[in-house]
């Protein structure tokens, strides 16, 4: 696969599977946008990463910093090829000890900023007649799972907004799919008790974690051009998770 001259926008990009995914960008000579909440970190990361890319502080629950974010990257790029909605946060609890507002972060900011960033990036694409926008979703979206409440609702959300995003942007060279990841190693899933983790093996048929880098190269596959006749579809990157 090559991105040369293609502009790509990952948000919650400066660690673990956002990272891995711009990275894989990058290293196929994309335009690459990062973003994230703090600006500092976001400026280290455009550093390690290299290439051609850049990166923008935004909160993605707010439309003016979305708004904000495409007009840079236009700006500096001319165009927006390709966008991943990566950024989300888990707040675990039984849903009877949940907080609301633990329920109201997590839709907020998995849910409704993947609504505001693939509406702004609709608005270019659709004029372009050409875009990708690919959704990180869950197996947790697809089966459930206790204690993951607000988190699955979320990703199954997503699953929904991808599947009407993808009736809606078809006609003008658009596609829209998913990508649900299972145990894959990151900051958020090691966080996890080990006695969770082992439960999350014991039920895979791969039997190890799946890494960033195993999300990632399923991200890249639906925005390249050999991927565009499929929309509206949700791969699972699972290890075989979601058959158990």
């Amino acid at each position: 696969m090559d991105f040369t001259n293609k502009t790509v926008i990952v948000t919650g990009s400066v660690r673990g599977i956002g990272r891995a995914i711009a990275e894989q960008f990058a290293g196929l000579n994309a335009n690459v946008v990062i973003s994230d909440l703090d600006e500092e970190t976001v400026e280290r990361a455009v550093g390690e990463i290299g290439g051609t890319t850049v990166g923008f502080k935004a909160d993605v629950t707010k439309t003016a910093d979305i708004d904000r974010l495409f007009e840079k990257t236009v700006e500096r790029f001319g165009r927006v090829d390709i966008v991943v909605n990566n950024a989300g946060i888990a707040r675990d609890s039984a849903m009877i000890r949940m907080a609301e507002k633990d329920w109201d972060m997590v839709l907020d900011i998995n849910l409704k900023g993947a609504f505001l960033v693939t509406k702004a990036a609709a608005r270019i694409m659709m004029k372009q007649r050409y875009g990708r926008i690919v959704n990180i979703s869950s197996v947790v979206g697809l089966k459930g799972n206790a204690g993951q409440a607000n988190y699955a609702a979320s990703k199954a959300g997503l699953i929904g907004l991808t599947k009407s995003s993808a009736k809606e942007l078809a006609s003008r060279g658009v596609t829209v799919n998913a990508v649900a990841p299972g145990f894959i190693t990151t900051e958020m899933t090691e966080a996890l008790s080990e006695a969770a983790k082992q439960q999350f093996l014991e039920r895979m048929f791969v039997k190890r974690p799946g890494s960033p880098q195993d999300v990632a190269a399923a991200v890249l596959f639906f925005a390249s051009d050999e991927a565009s006749y499929i929309t509206g579809q949700v791969l699972a990157v699972d290890g075989g998770l979601s058959m158990s």
